[in-house]
């Protein structure tokens, strides 16, 4: 595995496979890696010739008052993750190297899907995500990109950009890895205490019996005022819980297949989870 610090070393080791039309997959972290992200590595190698993961702690999309100074960078320990699961590239950029010395003028903004959920409780997040994504796309060229969809939001937002854009890649969505206990993993996580860590699993326990209530025949504001409830009642400070269509519009009732969307903080550590429940007419 190699593990590449600039554009043009990344471009010199992949132009073997490029000029052979071998097909590339890529993974965009910020590090700190757990299963999830090696899940994502893992599907890449099922479908791709080659698997590139970039870990590029991205200033540009952490808010004033948000953790870029002190979110992790294990880069030595991811690279060892990376190698035993098949990646053939780390590209692996500083901050210079990615938007250089020159001010930045140019931001990549996806409207209307950004306006809530996340977008609304972190102003500029999904700028700070897109315009990365797209650079980093320009200068991996990839065929297949792989999104975890614990970032459910994310990934719709990158799909659109990518239609809007016309990239020549296809995004692939990977199911939300989870511990024994049901926590979403999340590099996050690594800022719970052990007592908080024996909370978190609520988020998806709520979230599951919220999908239980649905498909008995409670409405959709019982089934998120349950949520909301027991969050609030384990010590959670909710920033949001909503429901969403697939893709992402409103709803009001649960006649159609829905997302429940929670974001919410444990401590100091923000937390963010998703389910799909899937309609059926006969209520199963």
């Amino acid at each position: 595995m190699k593990t590449e610090t600039t554009i043009q070393g990344l471009n010199a080791s992949l132009s073997t496979a490029r000029s052979n039309r071998k097909m590339i997959g890529f993974v965009p972290t910020m590090g700190n890696l757990h299963q999830g992200h090696l899940n994502l590595v893992k599907e890449a190698r099922k479908l791709c010739d080659i698997v590139v993961v970039s870990i590029f702690v991205n200033p540009i999309q952490f808010g004033p008052n948000e953790d870029f100074d002190n979110y992790p960078r294990t880069l030595d320990q991811d690279c060892q993750l990376l190698a035993d699961v098949g990646c053939d590239i780390v590209f692996a950029p500083s901050v210079e190297q990615m938007y250089g010395s020159q001010p930045r003028l140019t931001t990549i903004s996806v409207s209307d899907i950004t306006q809530d959920l996340c977008g609304l409780q972190r102003p500029g997040h999904f700028d700070g995500v897109t315009t990365v994504v797209a650079k980093l796309f320009h200068i991996v060229q990839p065929n297949f990109a792989f999104f975890g969809q614990k970032d459910y939001q994310q990934l719709a937002v990158i799909r659109q950009m990518v239609e809007d854009l016309n990239f020549p890649i296809e995004v692939i969505g990977v199911p939300i890895a989870r511990a024994e206990s049901g926590l979403a993993l999340s590099s996050r996580n690594g800022y719970l205490t052990e007592a908080e860590l024996e909370t978190a699993p609520a988020i998806y326990q709520s979230l599951t019996e919220a999908a239980d209530q649905l498909k008995s025949g409670v409405s959709l504001d019982a089934a998120l005022a349950h949520i909301r409830e027991r969050l609030t009642t384990a010590g959670f400070v909710i920033d949001y819980v909503e429901a969403r269509s697939p893709s992402l519009k409103k709803v009001t009732d649960f006649d159609q297949d829905v997302v429940l969307f929670v974001a919410a903080k444990l401590g100091k550590t923000r937390l963010i989870d998703n389910l799909t429940v899937v309609y059926s007419s006969n209520g199963s």
